[in-house]
């Protein structure tokens, strides 16, 4: 017995090493994109690129803010905004639906959401830019906006009805017998308790939102609407040799995100642990 105790505790010294590696491998890039970025341009050919700037400074940010990242930043806030918003709405309806209605159309309704997410993006985004261009969105950010929103709901409908099927039937029939609709049950009951997946498919679609690449280089030109992936790309071309810059840009691009993903962290690993604890 005594043996089995002292097993049972015996500190994994190998699953620590193997940790703490795997720490290190994941930090280490984000430690130097943060510390470049404080490094004046000249210090960077000089100093070892690991250390700690000698004199730390916020130009190579002043230089990113000067050459338009806010309109790219408030384009992409404006993308990422009416996306989320539009998919988390569409979505909690369709999952609703396909819960509560119990037809054969509601199946097949779930049956084709879930081809969806087998086409991948790239193999569609020639027919996706003649329609847009033919509906006259080229060039917008509606153009952006709406294929988001078309690639982003087949997955978040799997997930919300994965979570609503969990929802006790009895706290249904209760509100039904009270005299409720469907769309009272829907905001009064549903709403609430699914917060967690419903802020878990929110922050997820906005990330792939707010990162995404492919539909503003093909579907938009114009400066006016880039958004921060795309801008990006520009800056290595206007900061060619201000590595400092260009860091800072993705420092600043990436900052909204990692303020949602901890505001929202409690609720989006509860959100994405439910639904499938039966």
């Amino acid at each position: 017995m005594a043996s089995e105790t002292r097993a049972r505790t015996r500190p994994n010294i190998l699953g620590a090493a193997f940790g703490s590696f795997w720490l290190l491998v994941t930090i280490l890039p984000i430690y130097y994109i943060v510390v470049t970025s404080l490094r004046p341009r000249p210090a960077y050919y000089t100093e070892n690129p690991l250390s700690w700037p000698a004199n730390p400074t916020l130009q190579s940010y002043a230089d990113v803010l000067a050459a338009n990242f806010g309109m790219y930043f408030l384009n992409s806030v404006i993308v990422t905004a009416v996306a989320t918003a539009t998919v988390v709405f569409i979505s909690l309806l369709a999952a609703y639906v396909i819960v509560r209605n119990r037809r054969q159309a509601s199946l097949r309704l779930f049956n084709v959401l879930l081809l969806g997410i087998a086409i991948p993006l790239q193999g569609v985004i020639i027919p996706v830019y003649y329609l847009i261009v033919q509906i006259g969105l080229y060039d917008t950010l509606w153009a952006i906006i709406l294929p988001a929103i078309a690639f982003a709901i087949p997955i978040t409908v799997l997930i919300l009805v994965n979570f609503l099927r969990d929802v006790p039937n009895e706290l249904f029939e209760s509100m039904r017998l009270d005299g409720a609709t469907d769309w009272r049950m829907l905001w009064r009951l549903v709403v609430p308790l699914s917060k967690p997946a419903i802020i878990t498919v929110a922050i997820y679609d906005a990330l792939n939102v707010w990162n995404g690449f492919l539909f503003p280089l093909i579907l938009t030109q114009s400066s006016d609407k880039r958004v921060l992936p795309l801008s990006l790309w520009t800056f290595q071309g206007d900061f060619t040799t201000n590595i400092p810059a260009v860091l800072a840009a993705v420092v600043l691009s990436v900052l909204p995100m990692l303020a949602a993903y901890a505001i929202g962290r409690r609720q989006l690993v509860s959100g994405l642990t439910a639904g499938f604890t039966k």
